[in-house]
């Protein structure tokens, strides 16, 4: 698969990050929007590099289970503290 289709797949997948791959060949992706503190506080990062595709889906699976995101077929809504304590239902 040429790295076209590859950033266009991996760029679908996480439309909050812009993708790309530099001249040297590695694969990068960044936010589109500033961190919080919280985010910050949790390991995330606002650039992400790889070695390959694959490699740079797998730091971006990582950064989404820092924020809370449920992964690239979610929305990228982030989820605050009072829906993820369990409760009774409204």
């Amino acid at each position: 698969m040429s790295f076209d289709r590859h950033l266009a797949e991996i760029a679908r997948e996480y439309p909050h990050w812009t993708i790309w791959r530099s001249d040297a060949g590695r694969w990068w992706a960044t936010r589109h929007h500033p961190l919080s503190a919280a985010q910050r506080d949790a390991g995330c990062a606002m650039t992400i590099d790889a070695d390959d595709p694959e490699g740079l889906r797998e730091q971006l699976r990582d950064q989404d289970r820092r924020t809370g995101f449920a992964g690239p077929d979610h929305l990228h809504e982030e989820v605050n503290d009072e829906e993820r304590r369990p409760g009774p239902a409204p």
